[in-house]
């Protein structure tokens, strides 16, 4: 593999957790095998990878151009990347407004829905967590 795809790799693990890519590297097959390599390379390896913007930013942007665009699915996974991002629940919160704005309130309600719902999953797996380490 290329030193761009390694770096992307490192970056990916950072961002979004060791679990979800150790998952989805398992469920890798032929036919997604070269998209996943790209997606490492490109947007991990060097988007995510760059040093102009930082983590936290990133974050905001994607949540927002993702909920603009409607690309509604990758939004939980995102919003469970923040914790390693350093977004904010207020800060993700102000992305939403803009997308209600510039790109409508549709999409902004349906990813404020997802980001509710996935902070109440990431609560609950934390009050677990916290439930077996008394």
């Amino acid at each position: 593999m290329s030193d761009r795809f390694d770096i992307g790799m490192r970056v990916r693990r950072e961002v979004l957790g060791d679990e979800h890519v150790d998952r989805a590297e398992a469920a890798k097959s032929d036919i997604d095998a070269p998209f996943q390599d790209l997606i490492t390379s490109s947007a991990w390896g060097t988007v995510w990878a760059g040093d102009g913007i930082s983590r936290r930013d990133r974050s905001m942007l994607t949540l927002a151009l993702l909920a603009a665009t409607g690309n509604f699915e990758e939004i939980p996974m995102h919003i469970r990347a923040t914790a390693r991002t350093g977004a904010s629940r207020q800060d993700i919160q102000e992305a939403f407004q803009h997308v209600a704005i510039y790109a409508g309130v549709p999409r902004a309600n349906h990813a404020l829905k997802l980001a509710k719902q996935t902070y109440a999953e990431m609560d609950a797996k934390s009050d677990r967590n916290e439930g077996v380490s008394q």
